[in-house]
């Protein structure tokens, strides 16, 4: 849905974007494995993490990336070059099916477009998505999915009300080492668990950096939107193509700190395993000493297991008769005090593998199991199969959600050095919280969720 500062003129120059001509590559461009048409996709923010994903998608038959957007001239043209290359060389004839976009509204308003990528900032997620969805995209958002709870509500609300799919970019539910371990817990197989660490980085903090010149071809109001409209410094937006991931992400006014940029893979995995993706934390704990702690804080769920955020290994789960941790390329199981399989690093590692030390584990101790979770070999495949086949993805958009709403509330934590209790059916404090914190303050320009 286009916001109301949208005026009639506005939206009919969007919607005739649709009909504009395509002139697509001479190829057969759907797999024999793959029923029905390509998707047509348009892809919303060029940065680092969209430059993955689009060659990704480049590589792909049954996909046509046919609209790329940012509001930086010189990421959308390139990305719009990048497109136009990839398919030239694929079709063997000059390709010039992509436009370019500075707005995304364009993007939602096309008719041929199935669905959308997006990978923009943080505090942008959550308005294009529901956006998409109302517009009838189906769509693949980074995480974390929200900059806030109200807003993880929201899109809940909107992707079931118009039976979309949504994947949430929480790609280590499709790598092996993550759903064995998830798996491991779940099973029994380390007993009774008693404890989960998390370990990743710091809480935001405020935007501090001093203004610098802003050179043309950026739309700074833009980039901003929902947020505040802070001076331009490059610490948020570095201009053009960059191989970096800016620091935005540190800031309160745009994201969430580590918290929600590592927190939001690594809590995912935790509920995973915890069975709690449907649900979440009844209460969240402070840490000691937490105007400057940058460690400590606490998710406590139904079960009594707590869930720690520390210095540690990625993702530890305790249990009573063992313990398994699980990070990208690492994983080791540990029973009775001795560890069974283990690669965590490639010199004191050597003679093994990943693959291996993770297989054999599932062959030894996951065979006959009863929870048995989703496998997926592509987080960008089972996008597909789920737009193509009408189910839920293997991140469906509740469970993105609700791992981003622990995030949340850990930031809860840190921010106003509280504990509190949390339903996580209402999504609202039953003691001790504060019920600012579940949105934005002021949403700026009309751009309310």
């Amino acid at each position: 849905m286009l916001p109301s500062s949208v005026s009639r003129r506005q939206f009919l120059k969007y919607s005739a974007l649709a009909a504009a001509p395509l002139i697509l590559p001479g190829r057969v461009w759907a797999q024999a494995s793959a029923p029905g048409r390509r998707l047509t996709l348009g892809c919303i923010g060029m940065g680092k993490m969209m430059q993955s994903h689009l060659g990704a998608f480049l590589r792909r038959d049954d996909v046509e990336v046919v609209a790329v957007c940012d509001v930086d001239t010189t990421r959308r043209e390139d990305a719009r070059d990048r497109v136009q290359k990839a398919y030239s060389e694929a079709a063997g004839t000059t390709y010039r099916g992509v436009t370019v976009h500075n707005d995304f509204r364009e993007v939602i308003a096309r008719s041929d477009i199935d669905a959308v990528v997006i990978a923009t900032p943080d505090h942008w997620h959550a308005y294009i998505a529901i956006a998409a969805v109302n517009a009838g995209k189906d769509v693949y958002c980074e995480k974390p999915l929200t900059y806030n709870i109200r807003e993880a509500v929201e899109l809940m609300k909107a992707v079931r009300r118009t039976n979309r799919v949504l994947q949430t970019g929480s790609q280590q539910r499709s790598q092996k080492e993550f759903r064995v371990a998830a798996e491991l817990v779940r099973n029994g197989v380390i007993g009774r668990l008693t404890a989960v660490h998390v370990s990743f980085g710091d809480p935001a903090s405020r935007y501090d950096k001093p203004a610098e010149p802003l050179e043309p071809g950026l739309d700074w109001d833009l980039w901003c939107g929902p947020g505040p409209l802070v001076d331009y410094n490059p610490f948020l937006a570095p201009r053009g193509v960059h191989s970096h991931f800016p620091k935005w992400r540190d800031t309160w006014e745009f994201g969430g700190g580590m918290i929600t940029d590592w927190g939001a893979h690594h809590i995912d995995i935790a509920q995973w395993a915890l069975d709690a993706d449907a649900s979440g934390p009844v209460e969240v704990r402070a840490p000691d000493g937490w105007e400057t702690a940058k460690r400590g804080a606490q998710l406590v769920y139904r079960n009594g297991v707590v869930l720690s955020h520390v210095r540690g290994k990625g993702v530890s789960f305790y249990g009573s008769e063992g313990e398994v941790h699980v990070n990208r390329g690492k994983f080791e199981f540990v029973m009775d005090g001795k560890t069974v399989h283990k690669f965590w690093d490639r010199e004191t590692d050597r003679g093994t593998s990943l693959d291996r030390e993770v297989i054999l584990t599932e062959r030894e101790f996951l065979a006959d199991a009863k929870v048995k979770l989703t496998q997926t070999s592509s987080h960008f495949q089972d996008f597909l199969d789920a737009v193509q086949a009408r189910r839920r993805p293997i991140c469906d958009v509740e469970i993105g959600a609700r791992s981003v709403i622990a995030c949340h509330l850990m930031n809860f934590a840190y921010h106003y050095g509280a504990n509190a209790g949390w339903d996580p059916q209402r999504n609202a404090f039953t003691r001790g919280g504060d019920r600012k914190w579940l949105t934005r303050e002021r949403y700026r320009n009309g751009w309310k969720v």
